[in-house]
This record gives structure tokens, C-alpha cells and sequence, in this order.
């Protein structure tokens, strides 16, 4: 017996999921007692030394009036037209799966909604994490549990960059250009390297671990960009590591999300995922700290996670999410948010005496929120003390 699905986008990942999808077609067989066959692939390109040449179409149409086709994988990236062909294929009565954590942290909702009206299911394991299963985790393991905070490296690009400038000194110019000669990198790093990537994925996990989606624009995110050697070395030598982290966390029901660089201490898991694999930790109240850990990317790590979506929903054991969009009445603001921080100075003052010296100007700082730390920096800056960086501490 053979179920049969279709695969929009024969990039990088689609054709890993192909793959996968070939390398364990006997296993899926024997476990579930049926095939799964890519009977189209939808691509503006063609094919021609690809074994799967003969499925290649340019027109949508045709898998959307074919009956026999459950299931759509969408693995295009981008908003557009992935909304529109997955909103598409589950009027038709089939569910769709996806990687694309651009469509699913702005548009999670209207898809969501698609899905329950008609009746087909709507999954994106492979949205956040690559290969590491935290999406599924999160929504059925961890189902008895009120989560109350999760911490991730969530971009392997930018953990890469950073473990460079960490382990060798290498400057940041210098390790983008070797993440983008491994691949690691995209000719235009701008939504890794500027947290653009890390927030999306932080707005869809705390939508699952609250119930409610913070649109991508109103998460406070900063990227790696303007991170300088100094503080990466003056991090080092007092015991910590910077880390690209995604955060979110819930305080008497309103939820805080926001994506930065910060200095993770030597105790703490995340420190020590380095190069392009992922951390997330999630905190529940029964189970305490639980940490994930994987390649967050890459071809088939992405596609394993899109296959384990596949198989769920075609062996009826999908899930059906649920959430709503988040008010600004819900919504934590980041000026809140209580953290020690580290600040580089040139010049003396003495507001700076109380707090922990780990380098020349440089300086850890007691717990204080987000605006207290920004009054602090406005006081030096008055006293003629020039504030050359200031990052969180995390825990």
C-alpha cells in the first residue's frame, strides 16, 4: 500500500527530504505497514540528472486536483507564495507540513485556523531546532507541565561565528567568511546574523509553550552584527561564552520574548553548544530543566524532522495546535526584564565601584531591569564615560 504526497521546493532541504524519505522507505513499511511516495515536486527549475525527474511539475494546479495526494510538505522559505499554496492544499483536503519558520512565526494563526476548518492538519517540527524534536517535546511530552521559561541557541550560523571568535579569536568579519565558505552561511547572513532567523523561532516556541503568538516584530531582537573581540575575550576570561539566545518566559501571564546576545556562565548548559548545533532548554514545573540538544540545521537533520511530521500525520497521529494572537495587554514589555549585564567603559566613574571588575573597563553588574540598565548607561555617558558595549548576563 502507498500513500502519496508532494514536495513544493527541490532545494536543499526538499531533496534531503526526498531522500530520507527513500533511505527509509523498507523501515517506514515494516513500522507502519504502508509507503510513502513523492508523486510530484513542485520546483520553477527542472531536474534532469535527478532520479526523481519524472515527478517535477511547475504548475500547482496539478497537485491540488489530484485525489491521491494527502499530504504537501512545503519547503520553499519565504512568506510568499508558501502561505498561499498551503493555505490552498488544506481547502483541498490535504494537510501540510513545513520547515519555513518565516510562514509559521507571522502567519502560524491563519494557518492554524485553515487546518481546523477543513478538517486536515498543519506541522512545522523542522521550523524550529533542525533535527532536535522540540516542537514535538514541548506539545506532548511536556504536556503535564506549565512551562514557565525557555532559553535557546536557536541559530547554528551565528553559535558558529561566535565559537570562532570564542576558541580562536577570530574576528567576526573574518568567521562570517568561513561560515560562508562551509555553507553555513548565506551569501546575505542578514537574517541570521541580525536575530532576524533566532526571533521567528523564539515567537513560534513561546506560542507553544503559552498559547499565544508575539508577532515577530514586537520581539525585541538584536543580532552579533557590532559584537566586538574585546568582549568576547573579556567574557572568556571570566568564565562565560556569548551566545546568539532566544528567551521567553511568562510572568503573572504575560509573556516576555526577545532575542540577544548574551554571556552564558560555565555552569549553564548552553555554554558549551558550540559550532553550528543548537541548545534549547525548557523549564516545566514538574519536570524541572530539561535541555535538547542537535544540529540545527542542515540538509538532513531538516529533512528528518519534516519526514518524522509526515509520518505522524499520514499514520493518523498528527497533532492539532492551537493558539491565539497575543494582545499588547499580554505581552511583557523588554524595558522589564531583570538581568546583570556586562558594560565595557572608557573613562572612570564612580558608579561603576560597586560592581564586579573582569577586565580593564569592564564590568558585571548586580541584577537591575532592562530601563535601570539603560539609566545607568545614560548617567556614565553624562559623566563623560563613553559606553563602548553593554550585553545581558544570562541567568
Amino acid at each position: 500500500m502507498k500513500k502519496y504526497i508532494a514536495i513544493l521546493g527541490f532545494g536543499v532541504v526538499g531533496s534531503g527530504c526526498a531522500e530520507v524519505l527513500a533511505q527509509s522507505k523498507k523501515l517506514i513499511s515494516d513500522r507502519l505497514g504502508f509507503e510513502i511516495e513523492p508523486k510530484y515536486i513542485l520546483d520553477l527549475r527542472d531536474f534532469p540528472d535527478s532520479p526523481y525527474a519524472d515527478r517535477i511539475v511547475h504548475d500547482y494546479d496539478i497537485i491540488l486536483s489530484d485525489p491521491e495526494v494527502e499530504l504537501v510538505a512545503e519547503m520553499m522559505g519565504g512568506s510568499h507564495p508558501a502561505l498561499e499554496f498551503s493555505l490552498a492544499a488544506m481547502k483541498a483536503k490535504k494537510s501540510v507540513v513545513t520547515s519555513n519558520k518565516e510562514v509559521v512565526a507571522t502567519h502560524g494563526l491563519e494557518l492554524l485556523e485553515c487546518a481546523r476548518e477543513n478538517g486536515v492538519k498543519y506541522m512545522f517540527e523542522a521550523s524550529v531546532g533542525g533535527g532536535i524534536p522540540i516542537i514535538h517535546t514541548i506539545d506532548t511530552s511536556l504536556v503535564q507541565n506549565d512551562i514557565t521559561e525557555i532559553d535557546g541557541i536557536l541559530n547554528g550560523t551565528t553559535n558558529y561565528i561566535l565559537t570562532r571568535m570564542n576558541s580562536a579569536g577570530v574576528a567576526f568579519d573574518d568567521a562570517l567568511s568561513e561560515a560562508r565558505e562551509k555553507g553555513y552561511a548565506e551569501a546575505d547572513p542578514s537574517a541570521d546574523i541580525d536575530g532576524i532567523d533566532a526571533c521567528r523561532k523564539i515567537a513560534i516556541l513561546a506560542a507553544l509553550a503559552f498559547g499565544k503568538l508575539i508577532e515577530p516584530e514586537k520581539i525585541h531582537t538584536e543580532g552579533i552584527r557590532n559584537l566586538d573581540s574585546t568582549d568576547v575575550k573579556n567574557a572568556a576570561s571570566a568564565g562565560y561564552a556569548i551566545k546568539l539566545i532566544g528567551r521567553t518566559f511568562s510572568d503573572n501571564g504575560r509573556i516576555c520574548a526577545y532575542v540577544c546576545p548574551m554571556l552564558v556562565p560555565a555552569s549553564d548548559p548552553l555554554c558549551t553548544v558550540n559550532d553550528v548545533f543548537n541548545g534549547i532548554k525548557v523549564n516545566g514545573d514538574a519536570v524541572g530543566e530539561v535541555m535538547l540538544y542537535g544540529r540545527g540545521a542542515g540538509k538532513m537533520p531538516t529533512a528528518s524532522a519534516v519526514v518524522a511530521d509526515i509520518v505522524n500525520i499520514l499514520s493518523g497521529s498528527g497533532v492539532d495546535y492551537s493558539w491565539e494572537r497575543a494582545k499588547d495587554s499580554d505581552i511583557l514589555g523588554f524595558e522589564a526584564v531583570s538581568s546583570r549585564h556586562y558594560i565595557r567603559v572608557t573613562g572612570e566613574c564612580g558608579c561603576l565601584s560597586g560592581f564586579e571588575k573582569i577586565a580593564d573597563g569592564a564590568y558585571i553588574t548586580s541584577e537591575m531591569s532592562e530601563a535601570d540598565a539603560a539609566l545607568l548607561e545614560k548617567r556614565l555617558e553624562e559623566s563623560g564615560v563613553r559606553v563602548e558595549a553593554r550585553l545581558r548576563v544570562l541567568g
